[in-house]
């Protein structure tokens, strides 16, 4: 039975589909059988994994809409060594079609239930917005990875984001909790950075994974050549930081 966790963080910009592609990346590279589900309508997941969404058949969208199956609709990143649930434009008209359907914020939760014993993980790209597609990630997901950078407005929406996720446990998914936090585009030569760390450490404690993401330009570039950066340049800073969050993650769920 797959764990199932989502990357979430409704401030845009800090790192999400990074984070998720390249950790399903990172994770395939040590062995383990993955599913990234794009549940953004950018599409930015599917194409960094090297999916075209231009030419997508079937979509997540047909998935939450009872039109079709995970099975059906799931592609092989060629690229990345793992499965993708794609997404494209047309997910954003699911949040107002949605809207009537019955079980809403659990559609994605009962599509996942039939796939997942073919995986060890299945990672989550949420949108970034507290929407009813991302209240779907939440709802489908034993916990949470929260990226963020260290500076002072990541702060302010982290706790905006912890309390939405408390909501959701008590009155959803009782399943639910914080992973933990992941610093990204960590950059040691900046004083603010290393506050904001600290007081990332003080007020999370063991929360806080002990993997860094450095600022990297190749995990920049990966994205435009349809790659994950663990696979564009294994040798880079970046991905070693990812392959090493993915190793971190394994040994952090054996202990919960």
């Amino acid at each position: 039975m797959a764990k199932i966790f989502c990357v979430a963080n409704q401030k845009g910009g800090v790192g999400k589909t990074t984070t998720a592609v390249n950790l399903a990346a990172g994770l395939t590279r040590i062995g383990q059988r993955v599913m990234l589900v794009d549940l953004d309508p950018q599409g930015n997941a599917t194409m960094g994994a090297g999916i075209n969404k231009a030419t997508l058949k079937v979509s997540i969208y047909e998935v939450l809409l009872g039109m079709s199956d995970v099975a059906s609709a799931r592609l092989r990143s060629e690229n990345g060594g793992f499965d993708v649930l794609p997404a494209n434009r047309e997910l954003a008209g699911a949040e107002v079609e949605m809207v009537e359907l019955d079980n809403r914020e659990k559609r994605l939760k009962d599509a996942l239930s039939l796939v997942a014993d073919d995986y060890d993980f299945i990672l989550i790209d949420c949108p970034p917005a507290l929407s009813i597609l991302t209240l779907n990630g939440l709802c489908a997901a034993n916990g949470v990875i929260i990226p963020m950078q260290c500076e002072y407005y990541a702060l302010e929406g982290l706790s905006d984001l912890v309390n939405t996720i408390k909501k959701v446990h008590a009155k959803l998914n009782t399943d639910l909790k914080i992973i933990g936090l992941l610093r990204v585009m960590f950059d040691p030569r900046m004083t603010l950075s290393q506050q904001v760390s600290a007081q990332l450490e003080q007020h999370f404690g063991d929360k806080v994974f002990k993997t860094m993401i450095p600022r990297n330009i190749r995990l920049a570039e990966a994205p435009s050549y349809g790659m994950p950066g663990v696979n564009f340049d294994p040798g880079s800073k970046g991905a070693q930081a990812y392959i090493a969050f993915g190793a971190e993650m394994v040994e952090r769920i054996k202990t919960m």
